[in-house]
């Protein structure tokens, strides 16, 4: 994973007013990851960003059926993500997005 960038905002990918945040790509594109802090706009700080791209709605339905804790509910949010936050069996906050330009 190479590291693309670290910003207060990011113009390819939006974050939350105020948030930090750290991107990474996998060489071939195909894979992605955020590392946001500071989101003011979520009840807990997720540990990363997983981009599932359009599959956003599948994965929330996925978390449920498993019965994973939804942390944050699957949402459309004003800077132009979908996302959930959904906590892994470790404990850990994990935010599943899905970005408007996808």
């Amino acid at each position: 994973m190479e590291r693309t960038g670290t910003s207060r905002s990011c113009p390819s990918r939006a974050t939350p007013t105020g948030s930090r945040a750290v991107h990474g790509r996998s060489p071939s594109g195909e894979a992605s990851v955020q590392l946001v802090t500071r989101d003011a706009t979520a009840p807990d700080d997720s540990v990363i960003s997983v981009h599932v791209g359009a599959g956003v709605d599948e994965a929330y339905a996925e978390a449920e059926r498993r019965g994973y804790e939804i942390v944050y509910p699957l949402a459309e949010e004003a800077w132009g993500v979908r996302r959930f936050f959904v906590r892994a069996p470790d404990g850990n906050v994990i935010n599943m997005v899905s970005h408007s330009d996808e």
